[in-house]
């Protein structure tokens, strides 16, 4: 007595990767862990601006992590030196060792690009 087995490997792909499958779900615990990575790295509360969720891609799903952080772009690509001025007001007021300082321009240094995304993306692994 012999048994024949047909494996149709289109239909193996298919069942793995429908909606609620396991590749869905394995798919999920990785953007999750990625994106809980990701808030532990970001800089202040850049970290509260950021989410992720499962969606169809071009070619099968894919995992996507955002953040929407008015300031996330100077965060990750850094900034030069640049002069600050009061928009609207007539001087510019913040604090230095605990002193209120008022001044009408700030030479600020530039900032060290911090891609805390892609660090992420390398642990989440």
């Amino acid at each position: 007595m012999s048994v024949e087995v047909t494996i149709d490997p289109s239909r193996i792909a298919r069942l793995l990767r429908r909606r609620g499958g396991r590749v869905e779900q394995k798919l999920r615990q990785r953007t999750e862990r990625t994106a809980n990575i990701a808030q532990q790295l970001a800089p202040g509360s850049m970290g509260d601006y950021i989410t992720w969720k499962v969606q169809d891609g071009p070619r099968s799903l894919q995992g996507v992590i955002v953040c929407d952080h008015p300031a996330v772009h100077y965060v990750l690509n850094g900034t030069r030196p640049h002069l600050i001025r009061p928009r609207r007001a007539k001087a510019l007021r913040f604090e230095v060792g605990g002193r209120v300082v008022y001044t009408k321009l700030v030479r600020h240094p530039g900032t060290r690009a911090n891609n805390f995304l892609g660090r992420a993306l390398r642990e989440g692994r």
